[in-house]
Order: structure tokens, then sequence, then C-alpha cells
């Protein structure tokens, strides 16, 4: 664009240039923004050239990075001039400067039309960029029927229809409803007959969004996508201009392919032919080259290719082709290459009889376990872990184990996990790997079964080699294991008794050996060094190394070995007594309980065998190991990617309910799943009242616990799983310092609510509970969200995917004025939040309205707060009140098929995108209730998919900018025996969003909001609001989210 004639523009442009430092630039930058701000301000008369000379100001500064927060309207008015430069300048700044969701684009959509429908071809091409780049709902409300006219018209030119294809595409995505199926099906079949080869890829890009919501209405368009690839493949009628380093148009071929991925099958026998032709002609057309650009574009089209052919369950003939060009791959020296050989590779493992072609090229995949570049050698560990079977199980498990000790610390944990299941699945196939353990246990006199053994024995050098990097579900679940095989037990305490002969070992292998020593050491009590004098002596050397989480363990094995030496041994029995003696006064609970009730117990003498008898063998079911490798990835590539660049953030608004029993008795501590007594968590739920996660008062009295246990399928549970139950390092410390004066007061956050400022603080109080309102705009789009004597503020609210429109109703009650009016709002971080302006006065007996814009930007149950303030004669009041625009306003119900739901399950398997956690505390209801306050939450619960009549399965898509429309799906297990508990396992392709909706579900479940009683008589003194501590100040800079906790 010519800049000739405007001079003060280039002198600016080369006195910002000329600037030697950054503080020059801002001081010169400043100064033209004064005086472009002065112009627009007090001289009416602008003509459109200096209008057009200030607007390309701003947008230079602008591009520079300055903040321009005036001369919007001056830029939009330009749209409607008749002449071009001042036209041009205005669309390209209005779509720099504004976004979709400006109140000002309000204003140029008539223009904007007029430009469509009229006949100068540049100006609909400048009218149509704009839309396609800011265009949205009411753009698409306005516009889509004059743009869908410009796409189909003959007497277009090429330029202005390709155009049109992507503007329409814009404001498809924006609102669907503006494409009538009907009718527009058979016109988008005749757009792909289309010559012009860049009106026909605008035109591909839109049918792959159409066919991926209904591919139903377009099976007229899969013979001509066909034909556009038949046409691409032998290179007719390409022009030059399409042509990149010889391939013909790669990204229209790229998007061909793609949209007939979303057809389930090409069931017309001509055009399938016709098509593996093309597919062949590509495979064998593609090879490795020089030239850096042509690898690019032709694999682009290559993967796109082996894609479609896995889609169509293509002869096996044609998948062994596709799996010997990928061993080629996955061969060569660039990286680029090797890493989508790997990751194509792991992908065509879903694709039966392909498995016994893949394993002729696992040399190589072994070999690329050790490649430099750590994306490699994840997409190596996938495709190991995913393609090992009977046959090569003792190959792939013994070069796991050798590479684990030189693994990154960043693979190590995904390296042990999946090294421990197939260890279980396959321990049939491991005989060989063991033969020198076998040799050992019969020399010492016992063979207990050998495919027991070796799985024992594997997870034992997993431990040993990567420690840190092995979840304490493991361990859980080989305490299991030897628990539940009698036979078992003698070899498990001989190799415990073997490590701890290691000077230096880790600490999960303590707690292991320790627990295993402590239930069946004394079945080695006649062999040599295995006296229970010799057992203690090792395992308390360990002792000064261990942390206080691992205290507890020893202080149970120390009793253990006590109750198996009959008669006692006075020294060793003086040794524990001192150690009992010692922790009795530690400042840790749970130790202190334990070495009490330990001293006290072993002062019984014989008695204490049946107290401390063996553990009993837990409930036979799969295993979670076997289960989860069972459950495998459809793409363990791209999930494992996902896991490893997704970093769970846990949500830091505070919302204060009450959540204490019926009897007010504190909830019970959590039972650790190798317990002997009750354990007290080591975390705890951030939804958790403060008040109630200590075991004692601050003056160290112990609460009563509750008698009753949790059931012998809930600790199965506990033992036999390896789910997460949340991303680590995300479960913030909560104070526990609250008193239960405070907890005794019903409406604490309600006073807290409600700020007056200055001296007649306590003159105006609410009316209603504004908890109870709050909830109740959750669960519904209409109501009141506070009232008092003077003003009451209803809402009333509009949710559309991702967006969504809140209009505040201020109402005046009073015969008087209110003044000094305002409203700010504090958004948390994942809304983006647009309050209209709101009047300085709000007249006697009226109302006001006040729009609110809200754009949800990712997944989170931070709530935003509404700080509103009035003055009623000489009266300031002040409230921050928490806005409904909550997680589950952005999810739109859904009803899933069994053929769509088992497919989407299993291909989300395991954290972080599977997330199963078991919720006590469980307010009782039937299961049609549960089944609406489900429907109340925007979940569809899908009757028929679980076969047990206990069972919930809910789904629904949560939108948001960054994950789009996502499909999320809930299962609830519930105990017809024990209403108060539950497993909730939730699944979702976002880490975030599994996380977050598992916390709110859980939330709403354990606390379902109900309204507190008013207390009766004359009215009460203002009660003493509880001071209740949140996250340290640097858990959390959203000011939404830090005010949202103080209420």
């Amino acid at each position: 664009m010519a800049l000739s004639g405007m001079r003060g523009l280039s002198v600016f442009i080369s006195d910002v240039r000329n600037c030697q430092n950054k503080e020059q630039e801002r001081l010169r930058v400043d100064k033209e923004l004064g005086n472009v701000r002065t112009r627009f301000k007090h001289e009416k008369g602008l003509s459109p050239y200096e209008k057009k000379k200030y607007v390309w100001k701003m947008l230079y500064i602008y591009m520079l990075g300055y903040d321009v927060d005036f001369g919007h309207m001056e830029a939009v008015s330009l749209i409607s001039a008749p002449k071009y430069p001042e036209k041009q300048v205005g669309y390209i700044a209005t779509a720099c400067l504004l976004n979709e969701n400006h109140d000002f684009l309000r204003l140029a959509i008539n223009t904007v039309r007029n430009d469509i429908i009229g006949r100068n071809e540049t100006f609909q091409c400048l009218a149509l960029t704009l839309v396609g780049n800011i265009g949205g709902r009411e753009f698409s409300e306005s516009l889509a029927a004059d743009v869908q006219r410009l796409l189909i018209s003959s007497s277009c030119r090429p330029l202005v229809r390709k155009k049109a294809a992507l503007c329409l595409l814009r404001l498809y995505r924006k609102n669907p409803d503006v494409v009538n199926v009907d009718g527009w099906a058979d016109r988008m079949a005749q757009l792909l007959d289309e010559r012009d080869l860049g009106v026909l890829t605008s035109s591909m890009s839109l049918l792959v969004a159409l066919v991926s919501n209904n591919h139903e209405e377009y099976w007229s368009c899969l013979p001509k996508c066909v034909k556009t690839l038949e046409r691409l493949a032998r290179n007719q009628d390409i022009p030059q201009e399409y042509t990149y380093y010889g391939i013909p148009s790669p990204w229209l071929q790229v998007k061909t392919m793609r949209a007939l991925q979303y057809f389930p099958t090409v069931e017309d026998p001509n055009t399938r032919r016709s098509l593996f032709e093309v597919l062949q002609r590509i495979l064998m057309g593609t090879d490795v080259v020089k030239n850096v650009n042509k690898n690019n574009a032709s694999h682009a089209v290559l993967f796109e290719a082996l894609a479609l052919v896995m889609h169509l369950d293509a002869e096996k003939e044609m998948m062994s082709q596709c799996v010997a060009l990928l061993g080629k791959f996955i061969a060569v020296r660039e990286p680029n290459i090797r890493y989508l050989g790997l990751e194509n590779m792991t992908r065509m493992l879903m694709v039966t009889d392909v498995q016994d072609i893949i394993k002729k090229h696992q040399a190589q995949i072994i070999t690329s376990l050790k490649d430099p570049d750590i994306s490699i050698r994840r997409r190596a560990l996938d495709l190991l872990y995913g393609m090992c079977d009977v046959s090569n199980a003792k190959d792939i498990v013994e070069e796991l184990l050798q590479y684990l000790s030189a693994a990154d610390f960043a693979m190590r944990e995904e390296l042990s996990l999946k090294a421990a299941i197939l260890a279980e699945k396959f321990a049939p196939d491991l005989s060989c790997y063991f033969v020198q353990m076998c040799i050992i246990m019969t020399i010492h006199g016992f063979v207990p079964s050998l495919l027991k053994c070796r799985y024992v024995d594997v997870i034992l050098q997993l431990i040993d080699k990567a420690g840190d990097f092995v979840s304490d579900d493991i361990w859980f679940r080989v305490v299991q294991f030897v628990t539940n095989n009698e036979d078992l037990q003698p070899y498990a305490a001989a190799k415990a008794r073997e490590y701890l002969d290691k000077p230096a070992i880790h600490e999960t292998m303590v707690k292991l050996s320790a627990y295993i020593l402590g239930e069946y050491g004394h079945l080695l009590a006649r062999r040599p060094g295995c006296s229970p004098k010799e057992l203690f002596t090792i395992i308390h050397e360990k002792h000064p190394t261990v942390s206080t989480s691992t205290v507890p363990i020893l202080l149970s094995t120390y009793a253990k070995i006590l109750m198996h030496t009959q008669p006692p041994e006075p020294e060793l029995q003086n040794q524990i007594w001192s150690i009992f003696n010692k922790y009795e006064s530690c400042i840790d609970v749970e130790i202190q309980q334990r070495a009490a009730e330990y001293f006290a117990l072993s002062r019984k003498g014989a008695s204490l065998m049946d107290i401390l008898a063996e553990m009993p063998k837990f409930p036979e079911r799969q295993s979670a190991l076997i289960r989860k490798a069972e459950d495998a990835e459809v793409d363990t590539a791209e999930q494992s990617a996902i896991k490893v660049r997704a970093q769970q953030q846990m949500s830091t608004a505070l919302v204060v309910t009450d959540q204490r029993p019926p009897n007010g008795t504190p909830p019970p501590p959590t039972v650790g799943p190798l317990s002997l007594v009750k354990v007290p968590s080591e975390t705890v739920d951030s939804d958790q009242n403060p008040g109630d996660q200590g075991l004692t008062q601050p003056n160290g009295v112990v609460y009563q616990e509750d008698p009753q246990q949790p059931s012998q399928d809930i600790i199965g549970d506990l033992l036999g799983t390896l789910s997460i139950e949340g991303p680590p390092g995300v479960v913030a410390p909560l104070a526990q310092s609250a008193t239960s004066e405070a907890e005794s007061v019903p409406s604490a956050a309600d006073a807290a609510a409600l700020v007056p400022v200055g001296e007649e603080s306590g003159s105006v109080q609410p009316i209603g509970n504004i908890n109870e309102r709050f909830y109740a705009l959750c669960l519904k789009d209409s109501g009141v969200l506070y009232e008092d004597p003077n003003i009451q503020i209803g809402i009333k609210a509009e949710w559309r995917a991702h967006e969504g429109r809140l209009v505040l109703f201020l109402g005046n009650k009073n015969t008087a004025s209110l003044g000094s009016v305002q409203a700010l709002i504090l958004p948390p971080t994942h809304l983006k939040m647009e309050l209209s302006l709101v009047p300085d006065t709000i007249p006697p007996r009226a109302q006001v309205q006040c729009p609110l814009e809200i754009m949800n930007l990712r997944p989170s149950r931070d709530v935003a707060v509404l700080d509103f303030s009035y003055k009623f004669g000489p009266t300031m009041v002040n409230v921050k009140l928490r806005l409904p625009a909550v997680l589950n306003k952005f999810l739109q119900p859904i009803t899933v098929s069994p053929e769509e739901f088992f497919p989407q399950w299993r291909s989300l398997s395991g954290p972080p995108l599977k997330l199963q956690e078991v919720v006590r505390g469980v307010r009782p209801l039937p299961l049609p209730e549960m089944a609406n306050l489900f429907n109340t939450f925007r979940l569809t619960v899908c009757p028929g998919l679980d076969p047990n009549p206990n069972n919930l399965v809910a789904s629904t898509t949560f939108y948001s900018e960054t994950t789009r429309a996502m499909l999320c799906l809930v299962r609830i297990e519930t105990d017809p025996a024990d209403r108060t508990q539950l497993r909730m396992t939730v699944a979702s392709g976002d880490p975030t969003l599994t996380f977050e909706l598992k916390e709110f579900i859980k939330e709403q479940l354990v606390s379902i909001p109900t309204a507190p009683q008013r207390p009766q008589g004359p009215t009460a003194p203002p009660p003493q609001v509880a001071q209740i501590a949140g996250p340290p100040p640097s858990a959390s800079q959203d000011p939404g989210a830090l005010l949202a906790g103080l209420l």
C-alpha cells in the first residue's frame, strides 16, 4: 500500500525508527497519541484524508505493541467512505483493533452488507476479508445468505468466490445454523466440480467443517472428493502456481483426504477401487529426498493417506506396504521423519493383522529408545508398549528394565508404570528371565508358583531402579498380590530381606520391605539372618533415612515382629518399647497415635496375637494394571504428547459451604490402604471445610472416630487401582485453624458478602439468603441475585457454546434516587468479560439493564465477582457478589449411543485424561433423583450403557476458546448398601477439563445446596465471620478468585 502524500505518517515512522532506546520511543509514541486524541476530540470537521492518516498512525502504534484504547469509532466510520483508500484503512484497522464481540462492530453491519451485495469486486473482497477474520454470531445471522449467494454465483470472479467460501466457513463455525443442510448439500457437490483450484481449496475447507458435524447429508460429495484426488494424483490440469516443489497442491490433497475420513465407509465398489488406486500411487511415489520443503509437503500428504488407509480398513497387502514404508522412515537420520514414522506406526497398532508385520521392525524401534531426542524416545516407548504380546514380552520387558536406569527423569514414571503393566499381563511368558531366581528358591527348599514370582521380581527391580518414579499404587498392588497368594509369601519376604541388605535403597522399597517382613517375616525364622531380632535390626537401620510418612509403617512392622516373638525376648521387647515411648510425644498425630496404641497393645501378652493377626485376603478382582492394559489407548502417541504438555493447575477460587455431617462431628479421616489403624489423609480436597480437616482440637484432644469402617470393596478399590485422583502437586494446602465457634455460624458467608462502608455498617441487611440465590442461579438462567430494602439485582442469561450474554437488572425499590452507583467486574483468568456502562444514578422506581458479555477461555471452577456499590441518603453500601458464570454453564447436553461411547471411553485411558475417585460423605439420593440432579448440571444421563442398574453414565460437551467442543464422559458407580459413598470416573480429551469437571461434580454431590434455617425470635446481632485461611498469596494472582475466596 502506498503511503505517498501522507508526509506526517512518514515522518512519524522515521522518528520512531531513529529512537535510540525504548524510553525515547515511548515518549514519541505518547506525544503522537496525544496529538491524535486531540484532533479526534476537538476538531469535528476532519476530512476523510486526515482521518485516514491518523488511523494509519494508530494502527502503526498498535503494531508496535502499544495499547490503543481510542479512535475505534473513527476507524469503523471509514468503512463507509466512498473511496478505496479510506475504505481500505477502515477495514484493516477495524479487523486489527476490534474483536468479534465489540459493540462498534454492530454499527458497521449494514455498511459491510452493502459492500458484499454491491458490484465493486474490490469492496466485496475487503468486506469478506473483514468478516472472515472477526465475524461473529450477529454477522452470521445478517450476512450468511448474501455470502452463500456470492459463493455459488457464476458471474463472480474466482478471487471473490474463494474469499466467500472462507468467510462462510468462519460464519458456520460461529453459528452452524446459518447453513441450510437440506438445500446446501447439492450446491456443495457442485462446488467440488470447480476447475479453479483456489475456489476448490477454499470449498474443501468448508466441506471438512460441514461433514465433521453431519456427514449423512453430504454423501453426494464423496465421489467428487475421490475425483479431485485422482485429478491431483495424476497431475491433470494443475496450474504451475499451485504446484509446490513438483507436488500438485498438497494442501488440497490433505484437506480432501481429511474430509473422506469423516465418512464411515466407501460403499460404491468403483469409487472404492479408484480411491485405493490413488492411495497406492501416493504410497509408491513418496520417498525421502534432500530438499526439506519437498519432504514436508510430500510427507504431509503421505501421513494423511496413511490415516485414510487405516480408516477405510484396507486390504492386508496395502497395510503391509504402509508398515514397510513406515519402517523405512524410522531408520532415516532426519529426526522429524523418525518421529512421524513412530507415531503413525503406533496408530497402525489399532488395525488387525498388522502387529506381526510391525514386530519385524522391533530392533529398530528399540534403537529409537536410545535416541537423543526425548520426543522420539517417548514415541518408541509407546510403540513398544502397544506391540508387546506373548511372543516378544520377554525381550521388551528386559529391554525396558535395562533402559530404566539410564532413562531421563521425565520418562521414568511412565516407563516404570508400563513395565509393571507388561510384567503382570505377560508374566507366564517371562520364564527364561527368571531361571536363576528359581534355582535360588529351590536351594532354600521351597518352590512357589513360578508365574507369581516373576511378577514380584520385576516390580522389585522397578522400585530399586526408579523408586522416585514408582507411584504408591504400584507397591499397593504388590502387597495385594502377595497377601492373596500364600505360596508366594515366603519368597516375597526373602526378596525383601535381600534388598534391605543393600547399603542404600529407595524409601518406597523400605515401605514395601518393612510391610512384607512385618506380615510374613516369621516364615523365614529358620533361615540364617532372619530371626526376629535380626529382622528388627536391619529394618531399624533404615529408620534414620526415611521421611515422616514412612515411620507409621515401620512402627506397625515393629509391633508385628514383637507379636510373632512368643515368648518375647526381653532385649528385643525393651528396644521396641523404647521406640514406642519415644514417639508417644511426637508432634505428628498419626505417629503419636500408633506409638501409644502399639505400646498399650504390646503389654497384653498372648492376646496380641489376635489383635495384630495377619491381614485377610483382599477380594478377588481383576488387577487394575491389567485392566489399564486392556483399555489401551486408541492413540497412545497423541495422548502421551498431551500428557507431557499439559500442566494441571488447581482452581484458586474458594467457595465456603457448610459441609459438616448432620450430627455436627468432623468427618472421619481417610483410611490408608495399608493401615493397621486409621490413618489421616496427608492431602485434603480443596472443597473440604478447613475447619473439619484436623484430627485434634487446638488443645490436643483427639476426636472420637466414626466406628463405621469402609467396605472391603472400597479397600479393594484403593489397593487395586492405579488411577491418579488428581495431578501431583495441585492440591492446595488449606489452613487447619478454623475454630469450632466459627463452624457453628450458619450464615457466615452471607455476612461476609455484604460489606457496608461507613459508620452505619449494620443498617442495611440483605433480604433472603445470598448463597441460596447464587446456587439457584447456577442451575437456572434467570432469577434474583441480590436484594435489600433499597435495590434488587436480577439476572437473565443466555449461553451459546463458549459465549454467554448476561443482563443485570438493577431495580430501585425506593421513591428516592440511588446515587454513586458503581459496578466493577472482577473476572477470573479463564473468563473474558465486558460490562456495558452503568449509570451513576438510578431514578426512583426505575430499572436499569446492564449487558455483560462473557467468553470462556479454558476450563476452570473459579468464580467471577461483581463489586457493586451505591449510596442511599447518607449510607454507602458495598456488596461483593459471585456471578453464576460457572463451569456447567458452558456444557451442552448430548446423548451418545453405545457405538459412540465405548470407543471414546477406551481411547481416554488413564490419567490425566481419565480420573477416578472414591467420593464419601455424599448426600443419600435415590438413583432417579441423582439422574435428575445430573440433568440440572447439563449432563445427559444415557440409560443402557452400563449393565449394572446401580450405575449411571452421563455425557456432555464442554465449550471453551481453547478446547472448542470437547466431549466429556462420566460414570458413577453407587453402592445400594451405602448411598453415602460412590466411585466417580470422569474422562475427556483435555487434562485440565477432566480434573475441573470431576471436582465440580464432587462439590455438588458432597455439598448439595440447602437453605440454612433462620433463627426465630428477635433479630440477633451480626454474627462473627469465620476467618477461613485460603492459599498463600503466591498461589494465585487472580483478583476475582481471591475475592470469591473471601466469600
